[in-house]
């Protein structure tokens, strides 16, 4: 086995009423430095998003998970913030904000791994 690395991450939240303060979990964003990685998961359910909001447009919602993911691959037709480092990356996607789609808390953990921790954290938190 392989030693273990410290990583962070924030689990990706859907507000469709960001004013109501409801949310549901609906995607991941892991950065594990001593592996160089830093990737993005997420798994919309939209009867569950529905649910907080009949008129929210899933495919907006969607859509911003997708830029969140392209960010993270450095995908420079997404825009400045995927040409950056990795690390910088991380920390711009961790920003608070008050959007549709945005991050928690940022948390920690070990891996050898990190595209099955990513995985599993979708697991964990999302599904």
């Amino acid at each position: 086995m392989s030693s273990l690395v410290p990583f962070d991450y924030v689990i990706l939240r859907a507000a469709p009423r960001i004013q109501r303060g409801e949310f549901i979990n609906v995607g991941a964003v892991l950065y594990c430095r001593a592996l160089d990685f830093l990737g993005a998961a997420w798994d919309v359910d939209p009867d569950r998003l529905k649910a907080l909001d009949p008129a929210v447009d899933v495919d907006v919602v969607c859509a911003s998970l997708e830029h969140i993911r392209a960010i993270c691959a450095g995908d420079p037709a997404v825009g400045p913030a995927a040409s950056t480092g990795i690390g910088e990356r991380f920390r711009w996607l961790a920003a608070p904000r008050s959007t549709v789609v945005h991050p928690g808390p940022i948390h920690s953990g070990l891996t050898n791994d990190p595209a099955a921790d990513l995985d599993r954290l979708l697991d964990a938190f999302v599904r």
